[in-house]
């Protein structure tokens, strides 16, 4: 039995017309990491339900029946260091890695997903394509505006494209620099008739994302999973997912999440709650009391992320009973001053309360997300959040404590974009190591030379993309990467400017011809509104 044949579809594929558009859309990943991409499963069906579109799915470890002739080839993308496999996918097919390479028998290399949406240069000399933004009404304009200039050139097709909002085609700007490895100068388009700047697309509507597929291959088992609110009210200013995805969208409970779920539940009993601040839905009590119902008793029902003020001791049961363990909040730091800095709006009496509502409510573990590196942070404020682990200890005694702790990442399109990576960020997450191992606090630092490649690419541009493609030759290790940035000196800059340094307001930035939600000028503001800066 092959493993496609064990997914369980929740739509219709439509019958293809003769000339149907032979298309790829792969995920660069193993299949049980791609199928359970909310964003890939949403694609790839939206496509299946085009009778003009014939699409076959890849992976890197398996794929459906491919044609023989693509053209199109699609890439969800969704980590950055799966990168890597982007480029051994295309050398798979007999593509060449970069766009330039490319000629009349080649297909459009696309791409969509977080990754680019953020920030696409370091990879911009790899793609033909890029979509920006929101799926919903983004990839019906692509198909549809691709089958208008099927039969033209490649260059008619790319001049064709790049005047439809949300597609960016990296190959008709021009980036200059100050010197080869200096600062931007500028970046502009190379023609007059193709607009200035690309702006992500933005779906409003108030039904909102769910599971295509169900398998029991998926990295989650058998799970169903549904968006329920999509960006995040509190914007932090250090959050991508707040500032990236504005504005904050919840689903309608009677017209989207209801039916979306008695959906899924038909063909399983897990089910998985999507966003990036779930409870903090108007209706979430609402959608609480639904899923609460005797019918749902064997339902598995888990939650990605909850507000730490809307840890009650109902919602706790609610999880008990619906067979999660624990639950997972973000605290960001122990340091009333820290969380003041970055916007997160929460008082330390909230995380006590948190804490003892798990524990009451009957759940075994919580556990809090945490940050070091933030700026202006000192080991004060580490000590704050070694004594706030203490007191949550103190008060949830039976409850296990987990700290996952990361390093400061400036993302692109936030008000903290402009600050460098804290160069002693590994010997503070080593600080906390020791400290809360004598409280019995399980502490899981993420990897600090990994936040570091993250710095690099999160403030990329794309002169990076030789780098990208040294490091993937010599192995794509930390060390591949410095072994890369010492055999490019002098063409690209060093890593310390894209990792560590400060850059100034004012400075052109790689995605400046990128548009979101907010302008510079308004994220400047909320940079200014810290007192730091």
């Amino acid at each position: 039995m092959s493993i496609f044949s064990q997914e369980k579809l929740l739509f219709t594929p439509a019958s293809k017309d003769i000339n149907a558009i032979p298309l790829i859309f792969a995920f660069p990943n193993e299949y049980t990491v791609g199928i359970t991409s909310l964003g890939y499963q949403l694609v790839w069906a939206n496509f299946c339900s085009r009778p003009d579109v014939d699409v076959s799915r890849l992976f890197t470890d398996i794929n459906e029946s491919l044609p023989r002739n693509p053209e199109l080839v699609g890439f969800s993308f969704s980590w950055e260091l799966d990168y890597v496999n982007i480029l051994n996918l295309l050398e798979l097919l007999g593509i060449p890695i970069y766009a330039k390479d490319r000629n009349e028998n080649h297909p459009l290399i696309f791409g969509g997903g977080p990754v680019f949406t953020a920030n696409p240069e370091p990879f911009a000399d790899f793609f033909d394509v890029i979509l920006l933004g929101d799926g919903e009404l983004l990839l019906d304009n692509f198909i549809n505006s691709y089958q208008e200039i099927r039969q033209e050139s490649r260059f008619s097709k790319l001049h064709y494209l790049a005047k439809i909002e949300g597609i960016y085609i990296p190959n008709l700007f021009e980036v200059n620099y100050q010197q080869e490895d200096g600062k931007i100068d500028n970046i502009k388009p190379l023609n007059s008739d193709i607009p200035s700047f690309v702006e992500k697309q933005t779906y409003r509507g108030n039904i909102l994302s769910a599971s295509t597929v169900v398998t029991e291959k998926a990295a989650w088992e058998n799970i169903y999973m549904v968006e329920v609110v999509r960006s995040c009210p509190e914007m932090c200013r250090f959050c991508l997912a707040s500032y990236l995805t504005l504005p904050f969208r919840t689903a309608s409970l009677e017209k989207s999440l209801i039916p979306a779920i008695e959906r899924g539940l038909k063909v399983t009993n897990r089910l998985g709650l999507l966003g990036a601040s779930v409870t903090q839905h108007p209706e979430f009590s609402g959608l609480i009391d639904y899923l609460g119902k005797s019918e749902f008793d064997d339902v598995r029902v888990s939650i990605a992320s909850v507000r730490t003020n809307t840890v009650t001791e109902k919602l706790a049961n609610f999880l008990k009973k619906r067979d999660t363990k624990s639950i997972t909040i973000a605290i960001e730091s122990g340091s009333a001053k820290i969380r003041d800095i970055i916007n997160k709006k929460l008082e330390n009496e909230e995380i006590i309360e948190a804490a003892i509502n798990a524990q009451a409510g009957g759940l075994r573990a919580i556990k809090f997300y945490g940050m070091v590196g933030l700026p202006h942070e000192d080991y004060g404020d580490l000590d704050a959040t070694i004594e706030m682990m203490k007191a949550v200890k103190k008060v949830a005694p039976r409850l296990k404590i987990t700290l996952g702790c990361s390093t400061f990442v400036p993302k692109s399109h936030t008000p903290f974009q402009w600050f460098g990576v804290n160069q002693d960020s590994k010997k503070r997450l080593q600080y906390l190591q020791k400290n809360l191992g004598k409280i019995g606090v399980d502490f899981r630092p993420e990897s600090y030379n990994w936040s570091i490649i993250q710095g690099l690419i999160s403030r990329g541009d794309r002169r990076l993309s030789k780098l990208l493609e040294l490091t993937r030759n010599y192995g794509d290790t930390l060390g591949s990467y410095k072994r890369a940035f010492k055999e490019l000196k002098g063409e690209i800059p060093p890593l310390d400017y894209y990792v560590h340094q400060n850059w100034q307001v004012g400075q052109v930035l790689p995605w400046q011809h990128l548009k979101t939600a907010l302008t510079e000028e308004t994220l400047v503001k909320h940079l200014e509104s810290t007192g730091i800066r």
